[in-house]
């Protein structure tokens, strides 16, 4: 590729709603809209997806992107996602879908083919765009409402078989993310709407990530913030005391409250009014404690959770800032498993600047539901040893669940066993955002001059630079090296611009091509190419007749 043929031009400056490092680089080198280099990195990174799949056993094919809305309803997540679903209508008025995952139409696919065991496992991929209105969209390529995805699903006759097709795609999302040059830590998830049993989210670990992982500073424990386990703080054993009534003008927060009473917040109930499509939920946890939305949802199998605010609360008749559970009646109460064995906390009465003090569960309340419900945080002791959760922001670069029949059997994608019995097929699904590799392999890879792509990825292996055109033999030398290097294999972009030499050495810093090659007036003298490493301040001289053999020694 001839730069001066090149469709997109570079920037100066990064534009003003850049909002990370790979985002402004991202604008700053025309790759945004994928032009023709975002797009070449595009190909690569699915070619490595692409291999690995099929290296762990996966075939690939290709499925619509609208649905027929009605396997959404079979399946029942059409309310579940909820708007971030896109639909639409046909001509004939019937509801569609536009596909923001493929676990309906696989399944339909399979339970139109598979009928016995002998058909199985299967192991389906595809390579798409997915589409999602996402609410708030930002970060460039991280969160966006198009964006391409490779997603897998798995088909087994058994669970022994789904660890084992679980297993190897675990193997395979290790190689693929340490090819493109993106260091990950796999982390226990929550399913979210996807379900399942099981799952785990490869993480690349970055400040400007939307997860937050906790992960143990003695044993490797890591979990997504929504999933982690922890070791809750044990309360002080005491005798139930006799319930009081104290004032406590003006005081609406955990805080306030056990500043104004002198007690840890510990000692203190924390209430938080919810709203699901069932109607309002108290929540009471203890005060050193925060409420953990995802554990909540799933206790209570709700679709949507809201927090309510002050207005709602006074229209179900609590009181904000003094709630209590104490008598209260109509509303489905949840308690934090933490909450039973901590005796005497001081909890609100329900009536204006007034709280109870000595609150104990089980003699002066009780809840619809005891369950954990705590968010683990930052300092908090770790579930598997006495290590410290230390917390860590990052980018969701994959997930695998192991979803077992939650499709399969509302579905009806069965198949008959050796004994001739009909069975639902165990499944698994796997996702990689191809998009966010390419963003998060910036954000790994990259200085102040711009990109350094991982060799893997790179858009071209090599940045051919010739200097001083108009001078005698540049050209003709610069031409020649670059045939060679096409030739032999070495995809080049080759800089022919009538541009100064700080402006394209500037340039190919920016696009980062691992290997930056130059031809001037200089290097003739020496009979040579000038070659450095994006990665490295050190230049070296290929000898002109052996170009592309110095090349490949350079690149590995």
């Amino acid at each position: 590729m001839r730069y001066s043929q090149l469709f997109g031009k570079t920037l100066r400056q990064a534009p003003a709603e850049a909002e990370s490092d790979n985002h402004r680089l991202l604008l700053r080198a025309g790759v945004y809209s994928y032009l023709p280099m975002g797009w070449r990195v595009v190909r690569r990174i699915e070619q490595i997806v692409r291999e690995e799949m099929n290296l762990a056993g996966g075939q690939e094919l290709h499925m619509p992107v609208i649905h027929p809305a009605d396997l959404w309803d079979e399946s029942g997540r059409r309310e579940a996602f909820g708007e971030t679903l896109f639909s639409l209508k046909d001509r004939r008025e019937r509801q569609l879908v536009l596909g923001p995952t493929h676990e309906e139409v696989v399944v339909d696919l399979v339970r139109r083919t598979v009928q016995s065991y002998r058909d199985l496992p299967l192991m389906l991929y595809q390579i798409q765009t997915k589409l999602r209105d996402e609410a708030r969209p930002r970060g460039g390529l991280l969160r966006v409402r198009e964006f391409i995805m490779k997603d897998l699903y798995s088909f087994d006759a058994d669970w022994d078989a789904l660890d084992d097709s679980y297993d190897s795609m675990y193997a395979a999302y290790t190689n693929l993310f340490r090819r493109c040059g993106v260091p990950t830590v796999p982390v226990y998830a929550d399913s979210g709407a996807i379900g399942g049993k099981d799952s785990q989210e490869f993480l690349f670990l970055t400040p400007i990530g939307e997860d937050t992982a906790l992960i143990c500073s003695e044993c490797g424990y890591a979990a997504n913030a929504e999933k982690a386990i922890f070791r809750k703080p044990a309360a002080i054993h005491e005798d139930p005391l006799p319930l009081e009534t104290v004032s406590t003008p003006g005081i609406k927060t955990i805080d306030a409250l056990a500043g104004f009473l002198s007690v840890p917040v510990a000692k203190t109930l924390k209430a938080v009014i919810y709203r699901t499509e069932s109607g309002p939920v108290f929540v009471a946890i203890r005060g050193d404690m925060e409420v953990n939305e995802t554990k909540l949802t799933n206790a209570l199998k709700a679709r949507h959770l809201t927090l309510m605010d002050d207005d709602d609360v006074r229209r179900a008749g609590l009181v904000a800032g003094s709630a209590s559970p104490v008598g209260l009646t109509g509303i489905p109460v949840v308690a934090d498993d933490a909450v039973p064995g901590s005796p005497n906390l001081i909890a609100g009465a329900n009536q204006p600047d007034t709280h109870l003090r000595n609150v104990n569960y089980g003699r002066d309340w009780t809840a619809t539901t005891v369950t954990d419900i705590a968010l683990a945080q930052a300092g908090d002791c770790c579930g598997e040893c006495s290590g410290e959760l230390q917390e860590h922001r990052g980018i969701e670069m994959g997930h695998i669940f192991k979803l077992g029949t939650l499709y399969s059997e509302k579905m009806g994608a069965e198949f008959l066993d050796a004994l001739g019995a009909s069975r639902p097929c165990i499944m698994g699904c796997y996702g990689v955002g191809v998009d966010r590799i390419l963003a998060a392999a910036i954000e790994a890879n990259h200085d102040d001059d711009g990109i350094i792509w991982p060799r893997e990825i790179a858009p071209f292996n090599v940045h051919l630079v010739a200097l001083n055109l108009d001078r005698p033999g540049v050209r003709e030398a610069a031409e020649s090296v670059y045939a060679g290097l096409r030739a032999n294999g070495v995809e080049t972009l080759l800089d022919d611009r009538e541009e100064a030499a700080g402006v394209k050495f500037k340039d190919a810093d920016l696009l980062g091509m691992p290997l930056r090659l130059t031809v001037s007036p200089r290097t003739l003298e020496r009979n040579a190419a000038e070659a450095k490493l994006r990665r490295s301040r050190e230049q070296s001289d290929l000898p002109l007749n052996d170009v592309v053999a110095g090349i490949r020694a350079l690149l590995g």
